[in-house]
């Protein structure tokens, strides 16, 4: 089974300054390590049509706000698809 989600390495390895919890880059990080999580869980209980549901719509999220960076900050963008190893 997945691992619990460490919030606060995430936040880490991602915020722009010490107080940094909300921003852009750090919301796709904790939503991608969201959706590693469910994508696990879903490889062992194909049934579970309710928490399918719900990596759809984090994936959704994280389509929008990726694209609110991609808009404002292309070189922030092209670091973070690295980063995350996301296909794009």
């Amino acid at each position: 089974m997945a691992e619990v989600i460490d919030k606060k390495k995430v936040i880490g390895d991602y915020q722009t300054h010490e107080k940094d919890t909300g921003s852009c880059e750090v919301q796709i990080a904790l939503i991608s390590a969201r959706v590693i999580h469910l994508t696990d869980h879903l490889r062992k209980h194909r049934k579970d049509y309710h928490s399918r549901r719900g990596l759809i719509g984090l994936t959704s999220q994280r389509r929008k706000l990726l694209n609110y960076v991609k808009k404002h900050n292309l070189e922030k963008y092209n670091e973070l698809i690295k980063r995350l190893n996301l296909r794009r």
